[in-house]
């Protein structure tokens, strides 16, 4: 037997000819390919938590990525896209009667599709013990937006097939279901209310707190400790395993006196869900409206957002447009020009966000 020494190009280029992907445009390892590890780990892994699935992502790069620390953020965000887009649900989107499953665990979502108003189809899930739910023949017709998986619209009638297949088809109206629509007073002094219900809570030591101060900008630069704050903030509390808890907290001279877990009981969105869309309310109520942009592009228009968008809002621009590389914002999103008018009176009704040019 002869062993044969191969560079790190060319393991990475057998490892995209495996998970099905086409060559790459320039990096190899690039949101595509993370995607598809991913996703090939949690169909061996999951149920399990986010942060084995980063784990094992992260080892299987570990001598073929120069800057370990921008792999490891990459690939959170990655988990965190295929989260939002379907691929992977979180504990309260599934069944189970296994005594052992945490509430921070993930799971591989059955392989399933959604049917875009062009025609084109959204693909969702994980197959266990393949690198893609569909055959060959389909596989190498995916166009890959991102971490997204998309198959254009034509003559033949896809949906057929993918249910012949055994995919499961979602409406488009459930998947981009969103919650009931309110003004943006409503939804800041019903949480208040919840809020100011609560018992005192006990001492929280490393708290983080959003202050609704910092501009509406620069998301991350809104985060900060408590100094000597008083009153009303949505929080983060540490816990004992997992990632840092979202609520909304009273402080009272930068100590915490009572605290709102998000999500709230019986509510089918994420705690972070939650979380932003109370900050665009109380945002919007001090007249400092969360902003995004739009700028024409070759035959769409780009929307780029500056503070993260709950699940529901950016699976609802995933299914009419695509996520395109941000510029001087945090999320951008192409919209064909025929959606975007619609899209900004969502944006600004459910959302409650105002445009800036």
């Amino acid at each position: 037997m002869v062993i044969e020494e191969i560079s790190a190009e060319q393991l990475l280029s057998i490892s995209r000819d495996v998970l099905g992907l086409p060559a790459p445009a320039g990096d190899p390892i690039d949101e595509p390919f993370l995607a598809a590890l991913v996703r090939r780990a949690a169909g061996m892994l999951c149920p399990c938590s986010p942060a084995t699935l980063a784990a094992a992502a992260d080892d299987s790069l570990q001598y073929l990525a120069d800057d370990r620390e921008e792999l490891t953020r990459r690939i959170a965000e990655v988990i965190e896209a295929l989260i939002i887009a379907g691929d992977l649900l979180e504990l309260n989107q599934v069944t189970t009667d296994d005594p052992n499953v945490k509430g921070t665990w993930v799971f591989a979502a059955p392989p399933s599709f959604v049917v875009r108003p062009s025609g084109g189809i959204f693909i969702l899930g994980i197959a266990p013990d393949e690198a893609s739910p569909l055959p060959a023949s389909l596989s190498e017709r995916i166009i890959y937006e991102g971490t997204s998986r998309v198959l254009a619209a034509t003559s033949e009638d896809l949906p057929s097939v993918l249910r012949e297949l055994g995919l499961l088809e979602l409406a488009d109206t459930v998947w981009m279901r969103a919650p009931r629509q309110e003004s943006a007073t409503s939804c800041r002094d019903g949480l208040f209310r919840r809020l100011s219900a609560q018992p005192p809570c006990g001492a929280i030591d490393d708290i983080s707190i959003l202050d609704s101060a910092r501009p509406v900008d620069y998301y991350r630069g809104r985060w900060r400790s408590p100094a000597h704050d008083s009153g009303t903030f949505v929080a983060r509390r540490p816990q004992a395993y997992g990632a840092p808890l979202w609520g909304f907290a009273t402080m009272a001279d930068g100590v915490a006196i009572q605290f709102l877990d998000f999500p709230l009981k019986g509510n089918r969105w994420r705690g972070c869900d939650a979380a932003w869309h109370l900050q665009m309310a109380i945002d919007h109520c001090n007249g400092t409206p969360q902003h995004y942009r739009r700028t024409p592009i070759a035959g769409a228009v780009r929307l780029d957002f500056f503070s993260p968008l709950p699940l529901w809002g950016q699976r609802r621009l995933a299914i009419l447009g695509k996520r395109v590389p941000p510029q001087k914002c945090l999320i951008s999103y192409a919209i064909p020009e025929r959606e975007v008018a619609a899209e900004e009176a969502f944006m600004e009704d459910r959302l409650w966000l105002a445009r800036v040019d």
